[in-house]
């Protein structure tokens, strides 16, 4: 049996954000009941570059049983009643008070079942002055500064995922855990709230401190490190770019005398010193640059590892594709197989084995016969 193999989860949920949190509890093994409107969770139309299928749902939907509920409808409440009287674990992520209004809050249903672990997922959380704003990733990468602090000195930028969704569904996910482990001890579930806003201002936590305390702002500056030299992306012979990243003294003098075969630079006044670097960098940056054009990418990769140089490629989607360091997954949907990259963590001497991806309420018999009242 998998590590939460018997447990069952109930999840109604769209997007990104409360799909990933049951997506990891389905990879362990739980028994995840995903709810979905009649229609189907919205993210299923996001895109149809997955052999038809979006490829938000396709990550995000493998292992879990999709059952269609109206919930204007009495025994479709009635049904989903009869579902978390046997949870484990209920989430969330529609917008505040709307599960309240139907019977379903956090007070009520943990009051009726102590050992329920109840989990809400929304954009700002369940209270405060912006509560019933909505809350799309975009726009709390806006809301929480990640945005300013990301981009070019030209520019901000978001970031080019679903930074805010994803860290609040690992939030939740990880809150979930901890919460089974307190169970287990004494037999109690809990509320969980987790919001978009408060997940990814944590992970802010080194800009904002460095703005309340230090008086200094983080400036954008690109692949550039704001306070490290060299540090950056160089164009190669071949038209791809080679990420270095010198950390100490020691490095740097490899560097020159290794690399740039010129080792009277690291004594140079002008780059003597790793402030000293970052004060000309342009200058500094010209020299590797002149140097490094001369090579491909896999060149210039070769030489910075021989001399013990950190580095790295800025890879294309292309690259990540045929990336030799991949780990891939095999995940079954109605369209046919789909290789995917794997997760992050990997338990020694246990094999992934996950469930396929259902399609919009394909378990609506099954479950509706099981949980009749």
């Amino acid at each position: 049996m998998k590590d939460l193999g018997g447990l069952l989860v109930v999840s109604l949920e769209q997007a990104v954000a409360g799909p990933y949190a049951s997506c990891k509890l389905a990879d362990a093994g739980a028994r995840v009941i995903k709810v979905e409107r009649a229609e189907g969770d919205f993210a299923r139309g996001y895109d149809k570059l997955v052999h038809g299928e979006s490829s938000y749902f396709v990550w995000l939907n493998r292992g879990k049983e999709s059952v269609c509920l109206d919930l204007k409808k009495v025994e479709d409440i009635a049904l989903l009643a009869n579902i978390v009287a046997k949870a484990d674990i209920f989430i969330q992520n529609l917008a505040p008070g709307a599960v309240a209004r139907l019977g379903f809050g956090a007070e009520e249903l943990t009051q009726k079942y102590p050992s329920l672990i109840y989990c809400s997922i929304s954009g700002y959380g369940e209270d405060g002055p912006y509560r019933d704003q909505k809350a799309y990733d975009m726009l709390i990468q806006g809301e929480s500064g990640l945005i300013s602090v990301n981009g070019t000195p030209e520019g901000v930028a978001r970031v080019g995922i679903s930074i805010c969704d994803v860290t609040a569904g690992m939030t939740a996910y990880c809150a979930i855990l901890q919460a089974l482990v307190a169970r287990g001890k004494t037999g109690k579930g809990r509320i969980i709230e987790v919001s978009l806003f408060h997940a990814i201002s944590d992970w802010m936590n080194v800009p904002y401190l460095q703005t309340r305390y230090g008086k200094a702002p983080p400036q954008r500056v690109g692949v550039r490190h704001p306070t490290i030299a060299p540090y950056g992306a160089f164009r190669c012979a071949d038209g791809k770019d080679v990420l270095l990243s010198i950390q100490n003294e020691r490095e740097w003098v490899k560097l020159c005398a290794d690399v740039l075969g010129d080792a009277t630079l690291a004594t140079n006044p002008l780059f003597s010193s790793n402030v000293n670097r970052v004060k000309n960098c342009p200058a500094l940056e010209a020299i590797i640059a002149e140097k490094l054009k001369r090579f491909t990418r896999e060149e210039a990769v070769a030489h910075l590892n021989e001399a013990g140089i950190a580095c790295g490629r800025l890879s294309s989607m292309d690259d990540l594709v045929s990336h030799p360091q991949l780990r891939m997954v095999t995940v079954q949907t109605a369209s046919g197989a789909v290789e995917m990259l794997g997760p992050g963590a990997k338990v020694k001497g246990v094999e992934l084995s996950l469930g396929p991806v259902p399609t919009t309420g394909e378990h609506n018999d099954l479950v509706a016969k099981e949980f009749a009242s």
